[in-house]
């Protein structure tokens, strides 16, 4: 095993935690702000992507491609949204919906299985060709370009999570009878929280098929699993220190990168075969759940009689 692969190989690592790292911000807002599991996500990346890769093929500008896989994100967490409060839907259950819709969207989106892009023909806004070119400017590196969307994206939540509109939406992640008591419209709230998710994924996906050069049926597959390693990830490490929002997004995105770093690393080792990755992806979920748990049955200290009875 050569050091210099693994070191070759981890600017790439790194630029694919950015990418997912914008998803994984997604997965954090439904998950851990709106307390909602939304399984949307398998499906709205590959939307973002499709959509992304087929309007930059038709001639269309990049930015133009990147704001529509934005809004076509939205629409699936609004499909979403509607399911659980129009339909009364529990939650996962209108989210396996949508994903399992969005199989055939996507398939309809692209024409076929896939359809790829190069960077060489098309104007791309990012590309693994970018990260180790050398006649390109520093600004097109993905290192630099995906981190200026990540902290555009950190920004412009942070601002609006201090909005009235924003603090409903965590009101009502929090204790949504008591948010209902206060006169806020908690389904409302709970399908904006989606709408918003879903966009930022349906970004991701945009961001990532222009990335790999092509988007495929099956890119978003397993994309829920590397979204709540990610907050897990963010969250078990940086609890403690990252007190402020925008920080506790920041945790998120470098929960990502940590885990593609990981990942990248025992792939390095050849101690398992490639084949093996969704298992062991599903393993390092399960860990960092279970730190948490771990943490406060064997770790913490125990609470003496006389104090207890104080209390």
């Amino acid at each position: 095993m050569n050091i210099a692969n693994l070191l070759n190989a981890m600017p790439g690592a790194v630029s694919q935690g950015l990418i997912w790292g914008i998803m994984a911000i997604g997965v954090y807002i439904t998950f851990k702000i709106l307390d909602v599991a939304d399984l949307t996500v398998d499906g709205t990346l590959c939307t973002g992507g499709a959509v992304c890769v087929v309007m930059i093929i038709g001639g269309y500008p990049m930015w133009l491609a990147i704001l529509m896989a934005l809004l076509a994100g939205m629409l699936a967490g609004l499909a979403t949204g509607l399911f659980h409060t129009l339909f009364g839907i529990p939650a996962i259950l209108a989210g396996i919906l949508t994903q399992f819709a969005l199989w055939s969207v996507n398939l309809r989106i692209l024409g076929g299985a896939n359809q790829a892009i190069s960077a060489d023909k098309y104007d791309l806004l990012t590309s693994l060709r970018f990260l180790t070119a050398t006649d390109i400017p520093f600004y097109k590196n993905p290192l630099f370009m995906i981190t200026l969307f990540l902290l555009v994206v950190i920004a412009l939540l942070y601002w609006f999570f201090g909005t009235e509109t924003g603090s409903s939406l965590r009101a009502t992640g929090a204790n949504p009878n008591m948010s209902r008591a206060q006169g806020i419209n908690t389904n409302f709230t709970k399908v904006l929280g989606l709408v918003v998710s879903n966009g930022l994924v349906g970004l991701s996906g945009a961001l990532l098929a222009q990335y790999q050069g092509f988007a495929d049926i099956n890119m978003g597959r397993g994309a829920i699993v590397i979204g709540l390693a990610a907050v897990v990830i963010g969250e078990v490490l940086f609890s403690k220190v990252f007190r402020n929002f925008a920080l506790k997004l920041l945790a998120v995105a470098i929960g990502s990168i940590i885990y593609y770093a990981v990942i990248q690393t025992i792939l390095w080792t050849r101690l398992i075969d490639s084949n093996d990755l969704k298992l062991l992806s599903a393993l390092v979920v399960a860990l960092f759940l279970a730190l948490p748990y771990w943490k406060s049955k064997f770790f913490s200290k125990p609470i003496k009689r006389g104090d207890a009875q104080n209390a």
